[in-house]
């Protein structure tokens, strides 16, 4: 029986960004994947009752798959990939799994003072806190998925892990062999 993680959703956005370093018929088959995988991942939500992912699956031989660990602590890897696969490929479809994910969030882990996980995503059993992520990155990657491409510019820019862009600053092909930092000499520091 495989497993798979709610965090490895993060994957078909790094293949998908991935396959444009290569060849025609090569990044075909790295794209194809990376949609292939954000299916699974999309469906990782579909397939609860609150329409929100739980932490693991588990794919049993001949059966669908089902969820294990039942919690949902509001993660963003999903949304990150479907924010790549649209900047990348400008298929709606990605626009509207956001959106339905998204929706699925307002209505079981919106309160009062923000978004809460959930202890099970079959019940809807909410618990108390609002991981500092889903501000920092699910919420980002939603605003960008439904962002012109204009904003932040795959070309322009690139995330770091935690959802940080971060400009791209090509250097000329002199200054390829220079270190990316000075070196400082050192100084004599008195102790008193």
């Amino acid at each position: 029986m495989c497993k798979m993680d709610e965090l490895a959703c993060f994957a078909p956005g790094m293949l998908a960004l991935g396959s444009n370093g290569y060849g025609p018929g090569e990044a075909e088959k790295f794209l194809a994947l990376a949609e292939e995988l954000a299916w699974t991942c999309y469906n990782f939500y579909q397939s609860t009752p609150t329409k929100l992912a739980g932490e693991n699956y588990h794919f049993p031989t001949g059966k669908d798959m089902t969820v294990s660990t039942r919690w949902n602590i509001l993660r963003p890897e999903t949304i990150e990939s479907l924010f790549y696969l649209w900047r990348l490929t400008g298929n709606k479809t990605y626009r509207e799994w956001g959106w339905n994910i998204f929706q699925a969030f307002e209505r079981n882990s919106r309160v009062e003072t923000g978004y809460v996980g959930l202890k099970d995503v079959n019940t809807g059993l909410k618990d108390n806190m609002m991981q500092s992520f889903f501000l920092a990155e699910t919420l980002k990657y939603l605003y960008l998925l439904f962002s012109p491409p204009s904003v932040i510019p795959l070309d322009e820019w690139v995330f770091n892990t935690e959802g940080h862009p971060l400009k791209i600053v090509t250097r000329s092909p002199d200054e390829r062999d220079e270190h990316l930092f000075e070196v400082i000499p050192e100084k004599s520091v008195a102790v008193v």
